[in-house]
């Protein structure tokens, strides 16, 4: 499977709103866990087993819990068994078809 997650906290007490921190420690749980994963500006993508990948994620909420004394966790799922290499798969099939276009 496919998660894509974004996790931040609120009630920082930052003046700045800033949460890059805390958003440091999620995605240093990320890519302890040695499961294939892409960080981009607004979301950690990680790929493996059901139960492997929500362990990573409640762990990477659990680290951003430590930043305020709220968290918001966003998670869209792509669950499609019997399927493996699909972080770079999806998108190496989407630029060929982008390709063909053209």
């Amino acid at each position: 499977m496919l998660v894509a997650f974004s996790v931040a906290p609120s009630g920082t007490g930052r003046s700045d709103g800033s949460v890059h921190e805390a958003v440091a420690a999620a995605v240093r749980v990320v890519r302890g866990s040695g499961l294939p994963n892409r960080t981009t500006s607004m979301f950690t993508e990680i790929e493996g087993e059901w139960d492997e990948v929500f362990d990573v994620v409640k762990k990477a909420t659990d680290a951003v819990g430590a930043f305020g004394s709220r968290v918001s966790l966003v998670l869209k799922a792509d669950i499609r068994p019997g399927y493996s290499g699909e972080l770079d798969a999806k998108v190496e099939r989407l630029e060929q078809a982008i390709d063909a276009e053209d």
